[in-house]
């Protein structure tokens, strides 16, 4: 029997469009089309299926969140700016009942102190932090791992 191809949401939130010339030294210089693309790479290496969205949008991250049950299997989510204030995302996240992943490429615990909380952090089965545009590769590995 064929192995199911596993649907994985890969979410980026807010600025992460700017990836590659905003604060380079917090961010590298890795650009979010050079993370997507390195993300389709190996999730075609592990038969997976990737949808990939950025929104600088709270609510539309919310909606996609909200429509995951049933047509995928896992999230990898950058939340952004949106880790530090958004109920919502994490009430999203929750409810949806689907393994989740949360990564950045910065270490928020090396951060100014406003960035070292996670309101996503305890809905999600993990956290991958500071090793740059890296760090999408390890959270796809990590929930690749844990959908079997």
């Amino acid at each position: 029997m064929k192995p199911k191809i596993k649907k994985i949401l890969v979410i980026h939130g807010p600025n992460l469009h700017l990836l590659g010339q905003r604060e380079p030294d917090v961010y590298g210089r890795v650009t979010l089309e050079q993370i997507n693309s390195g993300l389709k790479k190996l999730a075609a290496k592990k038969k997976a299926r990737l949808a990939i969205k950025q929104s600088n949008i709270e609510g539309e991250i919310v909606d996609l969140i909200g429509k995951m049950k049933g047509r995928f299997d896992g999230l990898l989510i950058n939340p952004a700016a949106y880790t530090h204030t958004s109920v919502a995302i994490r009430d999203a996240i929750a409810a949806s009942g689907l393994p989740a992943v949360e990564v950045h490429l910065s270490n928020i615990y090396t951060r100014e102190e406003f960035r070292q909380k996670s309101l996503i952090s305890p809905v999600a089965k993990g956290t991958i932090m500071g090793f740059g545009g890296k760090s999408y590769a390890l959270g796809l590995e990590a929930l690749m791992d844990l959908l079997g």
